[in-house]
């Protein structure tokens, strides 16, 4: 069986038994894809810690894909193993990191995984807590009631959009598959549906490169999340946020 599922920002209760109780008949080769923000690799905690060992306590498997609210410093020193034909990060035996421009082949489906979006809650900026003026800065922001920004290094990377090195192994996999898979998730959505999302004024990067992929991939369904809500966009493409849907 896979479920998919949209961001979770590190509280990963929907998974307990109470809120999703098809897992009493889920093995390990069942899982559960969550289209990015998956926040639960961050600060090195005792808490963060405990809730990873949950996951690896489910009877299932865990995936995600990475999305914009992610330490991606962190991410990066989990080992890198193949895992049904792609490459993941193994957070824990049964909690694995989808990265991006990747394939994998589940209950012979194949799922192309893209990760990564621009931050949309960042008007008040990025400061850098190197900056001689950091506390100053940060401290005026606060009195003034202006909450949206990030601290690079703490809660804001610019390893949220993807590099060229990414985008690369993206359309090498493409090619590779002569642009034909059965799923494709992602956190971000092509530039024509973000447009659409009142999250989302503005295309970047990586909207203009999964506009191109939308154009040229032939799928079934994209699956993605980022935009915090639970829609059928048409009838190929789901969002997706705390609503757990199977599709195998």
């Amino acid at each position: 069986m896979v479920f998919l599922t949209g961001d979770c920002h590190g509280n990963f209760r929907r998974f307990s038994r109470r809120y999703f109780p098809e897992q009493e008949v889920m093995d390990r080769e069942d899982c559960i894809i969550i289209a990015g923000d998956f926040g639960g690799v961050w600060a090195n905690t005792p808490e963060e810690a405990y809730w990873l060992d949950w996951l690896e306590q489910r009877p299932f498997t865990t995936l995600f894909v990475d999305g914009n609210h992610e330490n991606f410093h962190r991410l990066d020193t989990f080992p890198v193993r193949t895992w049904h034909g792609g490459n993941v990060h193994q957070i824990r035996p049964h909690v694995l990191h989808l990265m991006r421009g990747q394939l994998y082949e589940i209950s012979g489906k194949t799922f192309f995984t893209m990760g990564g979006a621009k931050s949309h809650d960042v008007e008040d900026g990025i400061l850098n807590p190197a900056d001689p003026d950091f506390l100053e800065r940060q401290n005026a922001l606060k009195r003034n009631g202006r909450n949206r920004f990030r601290v690079l290094g703490r809660s804001w990377w610019p390893e949220e959009l993807p590099s060229d090195g990414e985008y690369l192994t993206a359309l090498e996999t493409l090619y590779r598959e002569n642009w034909q898979v059965n799923y494709v998730v992602t956190h971000c959505a092509s530039t024509r549906i973000a447009l659409t999302m009142d999250r989302h004024n503005e295309a970047d990067d990586l909207t203009n490169f999964l506009e191109m992929v939308e154009r040229r991939l032939a799928y079934e369904y994209w699956f993605f999340g980022h935009f915090h809500d639970n829609r059928v966009i048409d009838q190929k493409h789901i969002l997706l946020w705390e609503q757990i849907i199977q599709i195998l």
